[in-house]
């Protein structure tokens, strides 16, 4: 597969030889010479590969882990300023990675900045009128020509419609999309070259994360994504926010594109001015605190969330509420994923280090199968220092931050949309620490999480699973003949002999596979069982008729499952 994706990386790069010259060349300026190979330079005509004074690897010699690592990030840094946008939004995106790359590395990349030339009105104008539909004199009273924000993807200016309410016009930087695929089809060509000649690299595991870094960028370059995620966390918001204390602002969708997005200007103070924000402390602390039950609500009841909660997206209105912005990048979970999120945090609440360990290995992404003694051993190690602390006294974002390194020193990684739900926890704790407050997410999660499981795996799920369960292995058994078929077919085609030598063993093989069977078969009639009783669970029952009728037949299929299970061990 890696030979395939490195083929496809190829072929896009040669249609952009310029390109390729132009970010070879800064790499190997900075000491990245020696991991550029012939594969890469023979596709550049008349090409000299220039050799830097100070060779990267030479550097490294006598370096320890964190001064490895410094080392690295800041030529790696250095080489994304250079090259524009698209590389510092990579390198931005790296460094929210703290479950693949050492702190140190991370600090250099933390240092990166959009530094982008800023895009003039007139530069954007047709693009804005063509998503308006018209004139910005006839959709705006007002508007105002210098922007108020400037980053790699877009700009955005502030204008007032002609029914007088104040907007914010986003706009994507013109060409930036064409920039951006010409450089993440070299990006990712070169971060495989250079891990095939590099165990350090291919350790940190740079490549693992262009993928995601493509995902992410363009589902930010398509303003209308943004726009529906907008709708969509309005909607849940509203749903659960029975205070009504945080607001979402609204989409002009009649004036809105993928290149172009008009939305309500919030009035108020961002959490980024923290001297002023100060000032508000007292009120927003209470505030804050039911944010974090807000946030976890949302997540665990529709597996949506807003994921890049820092300072500069939150704003505390003038009518008292707390207002969010830029919805470019959310994060989302499946039923199932949140049930195993609900299970670490419980294992960590109640320090079940062997849950704990299987719970993430369920989930995690791992090239060859862990050693699950060891980690359970490591992830006790360093867990220990928390321990004996109180709910309170215990750092979320230090704690987690262990369990991410734990991990990774047994190189096992989190697919991004979990990592997407433990960086937004983290950087939500982040908000607290910079205003002073103490949003104690490990007391909220310790004093929520009875009515979470209790919610969580209610008897509507529970009958829901257990529809699904059923519909699973009637399907299963439904395709099973046919794909037997389809396997004996092929097999006698391609003129395949069997040898079945009689050992004696039939016995003992008849007894385990009715053994196995018997045990899903059991498995499926104790949810079947279990569910009959959760239906009637907060009733009081004085006399077996008024048992519901439901319980009933579910208690039937559940005793009917069991008894033909048993049919198979007494064959």
């Amino acid at each position: 597969m890696d030979l395939i994706k490195a083929g496809i990386g190829l072929s896009k790069t040669i249609r952009n030889v310029g390109r390729l010259q132009e970010i070879v060349m800064v790499f190997a300026r900075h000491g990245f010479d020696e991991f550029i190979t012939k594969n890469t330079t023979n596709k550049i005509p008349n090409f000299v590969l220039p050799k830097s004074k100070k060779r990267i690897r030479d550097e490294l010699a006598n370096k320890s882990e964190k001064d490895w690592n410094q080392v690295l990030g800041f030529r790696l840094r250095k080489c994304f300023e250079e090259l524009g946008p698209a590389f510092i939004k990579f390198g931005q995106l790296l460094s929210s990675r703290d479950d693949l790359f050492h702190v140190s590395f991370l600090d250099e990349m933390r240092m990166l900045r959009d530094k982008v030339k800023p895009v003039g009105f007139e530069e954007v104008r047709s693009h804005i009128e063509a998503s308006i539909g018209g004139t910005v004199e006839n959709v705006f009273s007002s508007f105002q020509k210098e922007a108020i924000g400037t980053a790699s993807i877009g700009v955005v200016f502030r204008a007032t419609l002609k029914n007088g309410l104040p907007v914010v016009v986003k706009v994507r930087r013109p060409g930036i999309e064409k920039e951006i695929e010409t450089d993440f089809s070299i990006l990712m060509f070169l971060s495989m070259q250079a891990e095939r000649v590099s165990k350090e690299l291919k350790y940190l595991g740079i490549s693992r994360v262009v993928n995601d870094f493509s995902l992410t960028l363009h589902r930010e370059l398509n303003f209308h994504v943004e726009a529906l995620n907008c709708e969509r966390l309005q909607r849940n918001i509203e749903k659960h926010d029975d205070q009504k204390l945080y607001y979402i602002p609204k989409v002009y969708k009649e004036y809105s594109s993928d290149s172009v997005l008009v939305m309500e200007e919030l009035i108020g103070i961002p959490f980024s001015r923290n001297s002023e924000i100060q000032s508000k402390r007292d009120e927003i602390i209470p505030k804050m605190e039911y944010g974090v039950r807000l946030f976890l609500k949302t997540f665990l009841k529709d597996g949506f969330f807003h994921a890049d909660l820092h300072g500069g997206n939150f704003f505390y209105l003038n009518d008292g509420k707390i207002g969010l912005i830029d919805f470019g990048l959310m994060g989302s979970l499946s039923k199932s994923g949140r049930h195993h999120f609900i299970a670490i945090i419980y294992a960590i609440l109640s320090y079940n280090y062997e849950n704990l360990v299987y719970e993430f290995l369920d989930v995690a992404e791992y090239d060859t199968i862990p050693d699950t003694d060891s980690l359970i051993r490591d992830v006790r190690e360093a867990l220990s220092p928390f321990v004996g602390l109180t709910v309170k006294q215990t750092n979320f974002s230090d704690l987690l931050s262990v369990i991410l390194t734990t991990l990774k020193k047994h190189q096992i990684y989190l697919p991004r949309e979990w990592y997407i739900i433990f960086r937004a926890l983290i950087t939500l704790d982040g908000v607290g620490k910079q205003l002073g407050i103490d949003l104690n997410i490990f007391g909220i999660l310790e004093g929520d999480i009875e009515e979470i499981i209790e919610s969580t795996f209610s008897k509507d799920e529970l009958l829901e699973e257990t529809a699904w369960a059923a519909r699973d292995l009637t399907s299963t058994l439904r395709l099973l003949p046919r794909h037997i078929k389809w396997f004996l077919r092929d097999f006698a085609k391609k003129g395949y002999a069997v040898e079945v030598r009689n050992t004696g063993y039939e016995k003992e093989f008849r007894s385990a596979t009715g053994a196995i069977i018997f045990l899903g078969y059991s498995l499926l009639s104790s949810v079947f069982l279990y569910s009959g009783i959760m239906i009637f669970n907060n009733r009081e029952i004085s006399h077996w008729a008024q048992i519901p009728t439901g319980s009933w037949i579910l208690w039937s299929l559940g005793t009917l499952l069991f008894s033909r299970g048993l049919g198979y061990v007494r064959r």
